[in-house]
């Protein structure tokens, strides 16, 4: 097993953004030498109505949660469970987002390793298209039991986990495994190597969304540690959260020096309108 203790980790939520939606549900199993030493799961009181899409989705309904612990409540269980862990989930920036946002909200400050499965997937089986948790289980003949239930797919990731072990070489998931956790938690959407072509070099770069659609103009005097900054699993932003769903390709260009990357920002602004800058 790559780490000897891990935590994985799945929420339900009541929405898609940290900064304004909730927790609704959080499972959480803790791997000890490879076998689960700790199933633990708690409904969430979000404080809000659930939109019917969601309560459709995962079958969590305001009566269910009308008496179950807010947020805070059950904080400290949750950062005992998960500290010192490597915490895994499938899209794990979303995950981390909302537990970020949460331990903000009750004032507790919160970190951990992060490891996505989706990007370990699309390490481990360049092959296939689909690296979401549905196509996961139909490649890999997992039981979709509780499926969109936080204990459920929380289970149908350690499943997967246990699959990788059984189809490839011990050595060569833990070598994968090893390389995600020493680089930036980039979009599941981008490649493993989107970073590399980057340098440490003065410059701007442009995040794009789907078809071409310009979402923020960035400048550093060093580009490839301000781009990898953007997907840290310990610094969000709530802007970088809604980039990482958005962003679909990267491109960057290096100056003279970072004057001239400001000059060519404040072109490359007013030339593409991009949706995330906050236009002066």
């Amino acid at each position: 097993m790559f780490a000897s203790e891990l935590v994985i980790l799945d929420l339900e939520t009541t929405g898609m953004s940290p900064g304004i939606d909730r927790v609704t549900e959080v499972a959480i199993l803790r791997v000890r030498d490879g076998a689960i030493a700790e199933e633990w799961s708690t409904l969430v009181n979000p404080g809000r109505p659930i939109p019917s899409a969601i309560r459709s989705l995962t079958g969590i309904s305001d009566d269910m949660v009308a008496d179950a612990p807010r947020f805070a409540v059950v904080a400290s269980a949750i950062g005992e469970r998960i500290n010192g862990s490597i915490l895994v989930a499938h899209n794990a920036r979303f995950d981390y987002g909302f537990l970020k946002a949460e331990f903000a909200q009750a004032g507790i400050p919160f970190s951990a390793r992060a490891l996505c499965t989706v990007r370990l997937s699309r390490a481990l089986y360049p092959q296939h298209r689909g690296h979401g948790l549905d196509a996961i289980i139909a490649r890999h003949g997992l039981a979709a039991e509780g499926r969109h239930r936080a204990a459920g797919d929380a289970r149908m990731v350690w499943d997967f986990i246990r699959a990788m072990y059984r189809e490839l070489p011990a050595e060569r998931v833990e070598a994968a495994t090893r390389r995600l956790l020493q680089r930036p938690s980039l979009p599941a959407q981008l490649a493993p190597d989107a970073l590399d072509a980057i340098p440490h070099e003065p410059g701007v770069y442009v995040f794009y969304g789907a078809n071409r659609q310009p979402l923020y103009v960035g400048k550093s005097v060093d580009l490839r540690e301000r781009i990898g900054a953007h997907f840290s699993s310990d610094h969000r932003s709530e802007r970088d959260l809604r980039l990482s769903q958005e962003l679909v390709a990267i491109e960057h260009e290096t100056t003279v020096g970072e004057l001239g990357a400001l000059l060519r920002e404040s072109a490359l602004v007013k030339l593409l309108f991009p949706a995330h800058n906050v236009q002066r």
